[in-house]
């Protein structure tokens, strides 16, 4: 087994402060502005992560396993405020009063640990935040999200869509949002050895009913991170990544230990029709992992589906705390162009862009409709000896294949939270974009503000805190009066 001690800093030296850090929850104005925030920049952004790697003696192995917290930064006319709150989920407070840990984790188990109804996971609520109808959700891996107060963060309590969900209805980190009526679409996998199954569920936006819960067979229990939508399908990328859930449930496994990367089995797209649920096709794509899609569009009879694709899956990289990306995976952005009546692809593309990088985000005036732009967070020393971390935003365009409008943070520095787009409403060419930076050397944080056009000229805005936080997952922007 690889201990921290064995692996050298290589190219991310001091990672460790960002799994060490000890958060503050509250609330205050960003004062320590260098540059200048755009005056479009008007609304709410909205990051989740996790935040918490310890609990008394015992330490945490996996980024995934840590406790999540939620950022609010409100743009207004007076200037920018910053919230920052733990999500008091199920596992928080009842660790939080028991002084210790009591549930296991994505990659972490311990003697005595707990599961809920003794066959999934506490969820720490640490990957996700979406407004939904008056609520702020906070997701995690497959459960129920926690809602929150939209202003204080303040955590009001499981959600249960109304008791159409219950405590163990498999549900993802990753819902996505009609951009015509608004409706949430989300998924959850059972993970069962012999019936595995994906459910996929449609919530009305204006009732907040269920619309209609449609259950798809699966071939194998695979672990499946994100979907996308585009105006009239639904488009899952199904990696052989096989989850041995029985092995969690008797073995004392953790959801790490229990998967199993089966590339030999290849991968495929389901694609689903969006208006009923209904399955409509699947097609092989190879044998590739993807953990997030990027976007997808009709172009007449045809069905445009991109992905960020892996050489193989990126969880293990994950652990061992604090030495993340030690044998990274090389990421390539692929196209396919797939025939709406035979389900075939009929021509693929790529973007010569091979670093190991994540968190792939596009203008969401954009989403389900035809685009060329998007952005993301690359580890720019990809296939170096060592730890590595995200250090490289990314501007990456489908017409230019292999130009790339690239900035690094330098040493020391490392990035997290996707690059959300914040467009201009008076000018659809123009836009910026926001992640987050640590100084590990300074144990300081901030929030960066791109030209999303001109990433290459390095952040125009840099919004420091009062306080150093952990660095996030995904994030999501809403304009002042959305």
């Amino acid at each position: 087994m690889t201990t921290p001690q064995e692996v050298a800093p290589g190219a991310a030296p001091l990672l460790e402060r960002a799994f060490d850090l000890d958060v503050v929850e509250g609330s205050w104005a960003v004062t320590d502005v260098e540059g200048e925030v755009p005056p479009y920049v008007r609304g709410t952004y909205y990051l989740n992560g996790p935040s918490r790697f310890r609990r008394g003696d015992l330490a945490y192995r996996h980024w995934l396993d840590g406790d999540g917290a939620v950022t609010r930064l409100h743009f207004g006319a007076g200037g920018v405020s910053f919230t920052h709150r733990f999500v008091r989920s199920t596992k928080w407070l009842a660790e939080e009063e028991a002084g210790g840990a009591l549930f296991r984790t994505f990659g972490t188990a311990f003697e005595g640990d707990q599961l809920k109804r003794g066959i999934a996971l506490e969820s720490p609520a640490n990957v996700s935040a979406f407004r939904w109808r008056d609520e702020l959700l906070a997701f995690g891996e497959q459960g129920l999200p926690f809602s929150l107060d939209p202003e204080s963060l303040e955590t009001r309590g499981e959600y249960t869509f109304d008791g159409r969900l219950n405590a163990v209805s498999p549900l993802s980190a990753h819902p996505c949002f009609d951009a015509a009526t608004g409706d949430m679409l989300n998924f959850g996998i059972s993970f069962s050895k012999r019936q595995p199954s994906l459910s996929l569920y449609r919530f009305d936006a204006a009732t907040g009913d269920l619309a209609y819960r449609k259950r798809h067979p699966l071939s194998a229990p695979c672990s499946t991170h994100d979907f996308m939508i585009s105006g009239e399908h639904v488009i899952f990328y199904l990696s052989p990544y096989v989850l041995d859930v029985e092995g969690l449930m008797a073995g004392g496994k953790t959801i790490m230990d229990g998967l199993a990367w089966e590339p030999g089995r290849g991968t495929e797209m389901l694609v689903i029709d969006k208006a009923t649920g209904d399955r409509l096709g699947t097609v092989p794509v190879g044998d590739r992992f993807c953990l997030h899609l990027i976007n997808a569009f009709e172009d007449g009879d045809h069905l445009v589906v991109d992905v960020l694709e892996l050489e193989r899956p990126v969880y293990g990289q994950y652990q061992v705390l604090p030495d993340l990306f030690v044998d990274e995976p090389r990421a390539l952005p692929v196209r396919r162009i797939l025939d709406r009546k035979t389900w075939q692809v009929v021509e693929t593309a790529e973007i010569d862009y091979t670093l190991c990088a994540d968190f792939p985000a596009v203008d969401p005036r954009r989403d389900e409709g035809a685009y060329d732009d998007f952005w993301l967070l690359g580890i720019s020393r990809t296939g170096e000896a060592g730890r590595k971390f995200f250090d490289q935003v990314a501007h990456l365009r489908w017409s230019s294949p292999g130009a790339h409008d690239t900035w690094n943070a330098g040493n020391n520095r490392y990035l997290g939270g996707e690059p959300v787009f914040l467009g201009d409403p008076s000018d659809p060419g123009r836009g910026s974009v926001i992640c987050q930076e640590l100084d590990a050397e300074a144990r300081a944080s901030a929030f960066l503000i791109f030209d999303a056009f001109d990433i290459a000229a390095g952040p125009r805005a840099r919004l420091r805190l009062e306080h150093p936080m952990p660095l996030g997952f995904h994030a999501a922007f809403y304009p002042e009066g959305a």
